[in-house]
């Protein structure tokens, strides 16, 4: 219940776009990031905090996920990696919420399916 609560808040938070915003402040990087499952047969929702500069959280790849995040200029969805996805229908919406580099983000996208998800977003979302 605990996971539906946060996902649904930080839903509540996420809006669209690349997650890159204009308003700028003081700090470093403090992101929570949300996966949930709103298909068929799957349900829940998985939520992590991933930190950079230096990697931490509770985030289990924090050190790639900030590298990508890093390499991307913050922008949480990018140009597919190389890779090819089956083609198999199992949404996955991706969210995150806080600060890059002490600018607020936020994000939100539907993806059709993890595959898709991983070959946009690298190691931010792999939790």
């Amino acid at each position: 219940m605990k996971y539906l609560v946060a996902g649904v808040l930080v839903g509540a938070l996420a809006v669209g776009g690349t997650g890159v915003a204009e308003a700028s402040g003081a700090g470093g990087t403090s992101l929570q990031l949300t996966l949930a499952y709103p298909g068929d047969g799957v349900s829940g929702t998985r939520m992590v905090v991933l930190a950079c500069d230096p990697a931490g959280g509770t985030h289990p790849e924090a050190g790639p996920a900030c590298a990508d995040l890093a390499g991307h200029n913050g922008a949480f969805d990018h140009d597919p990696a190389e890779g090819i996805c089956a083609m198999i229908y199992r949404p996955v919406v991706a969210r995150a919420s806080g600060s890059w580099r002490g600018k607020a983000v936020a994000f939100s996208k539907e993806y059709g399916n993890e595959c898709l998800m991983h070959a946009r977003t690298g190691k931010v979302f792999a939790f």
